[in-house]
């Protein structure tokens, strides 16, 4: 009877949608567009989050000094599971991506966290369950309440919806945000952009923020990790103009959205697709806000002895891609990011995977180590973890 009155009301409303797509002169493809983000609301199943699990112990490194160290390595990648009619036939590939990193899992190259984007379909929200990652957590559902719209908001945005350009319905569609940890999540929290906050197509999902605190063995501190899909430009239907009010806006919940969730003293790590490539206005409102290096921007410095294994053109190649990477340092624990390269970047069968590479950065954790410091992730793992960790070696850094 539920699913019944499900279609019901789904019918009802792409048929609403289609008198309104007519009355206002929308796009012909708009209600498809609808009906599709309609359909997936109603289809797509998720796993649930899996958060306490006790996967891979890092190698420690001593260095003469005494201090000790380990390399995180963090992918973000947005993965394209969109579903038809926006994209077509994206299963196979969506299984080749999980295919290939279940296959660098089980040659150890895997990344230790991977940040997830546009996973929509019942292929796509499964890469993190059947590559075998211990732990992964869902970013905003299609259900989850926006939070009231701020007063920063122009009132052209938030006052005249454009009804025929997805803006101004329920959100059928998920945020499509997921993060994957070898390692336990200690805390996860999720938040959708704040109601109206948005622009054209993109509102029909809902877009939003993910964060989850991850418990590294051997750690002094736990690590903040921050995922997020910032409101698209060319895809939304609507002016660059009005798609660059809602993108403001969304930088700036980001901002507040990490400063609230993280805790200070924790190292800090995240990223996500921006939807800045080639736009110096966009990027220009980010770097106002944000307080915290970008990877491409830390790494083009000479000194920052960056490993960069793609291929970065001028003096800005932050300005080249949707795809970054954030970090700093916590109380104890410094962040340095030491090389960076492309991941999921090769044709299969003559077209990409996704059309997003997956972007990899390699960071070095270091800290100094207290007398007698008990193991903060110990005590939350099992007997046999702490037997692991007992027998991993630090007499030496890693090359």
């Amino acid at each position: 009877m539920l699913l019944l009155k499900m279609l019901t009301f789904n019918r009802n409303f792409v048929e609403q949608a289609r008198l309104e797509n007519e009355a206002s002169r929308a796009p012909k493809g708009f209600t498809a567009i609808l009906a599709g983000a309609v359909a997936l609301g109603g289809c797509t199943t998720f796993p649930s989050d899996r958060m306490g699990k006790c996967g891979g112990v890092p190698a420690i490194g001593t260095l003469a000094d005494g201090s000790r160290e380990m390399r995180l390595s963090v992918l973000t990648y947005n993965v394209e599971g969109l579903p038809w009619p926006a994209r077509q036939n994206r299963g196979p590939r969506l299984l080749e991506i999980t295919r290939q990193l279940a296959a660098k899992r089980a040659s150890g190259t895997a990344p230790d966290i991977v940040l997830i984007q546009e996973a929509f379909t019942n292929t796509a929200v499964r890469i993190g369950e059947r590559a075998g990652y211990a732990n992964y957590v869902r970013g905003p559902g299609a259900g989850m309440r926006r939070p009231p719209t701020s007063e920063e908001a122009e009132p052209e945005l938030v006052e005249r919806r454009k009804r025929g350009k997805g803006e101004g319905f329920p959100q059928f569609m998920p945020s499509g945000l997921y993060i994957l940890s070898d390692f336990a999540i200690m805390q996860a929290t999720r938040q959708p952009f704040r109601s109206r906050e948005c622009a054209g197509f993109d509102c029909l999902s809902n877009k939003g923020l993910l964060h989850a605190r991850v418990a590294v063995p051997g750690l002094p501190q736990p690590v903040d990790l921050f995922n997020t899909h910032l409101n698209s430009r060319g895809s939304t239907g609507v002016s660059e103009h009005r798609s660059l009010l809602a993108h403001r806006l969304q930088v700036e919940e980001t901002g507040r959205f990490i400063e609230t969730h993280r805790d200070p003293a924790n190292p800090l790590i995240f990223g996500g697709d921006f939807n800045m490539r080639n736009a110096p206005d966009r990027y220009e409102r980010f770097a106002m806000t944000k307080p915290w290096p970008i990877v491409h921007e830390w790494c083009l410095r000479p000194s920052a002895g960056c490993d960069v294994r793609l291929s970065w053109d001028g003096d800005t190649p932050w300005m080249d891609t949707q795809d970054l990477q954030g970090f700093d340092s916590g109380t104890r624990v410094t962040v340095r990011p030491e090389r960076v390269e492309a991941m999921f970047d090769a044709p299969w069968k003559g077209r990409p995977l996704a059309d997003h590479d997956g972007f990899l950065v390699v960071y070095r954790l270091s800290w100094q180590p207290a007398p007698e410091e008990p193991d903060m992730v110990q005590s939350r793992c099992s007997a046999r973890l702490s037997k692991r960790l007992a027998g991993v070696s630090t007499s030496g850094a890693n090359s």
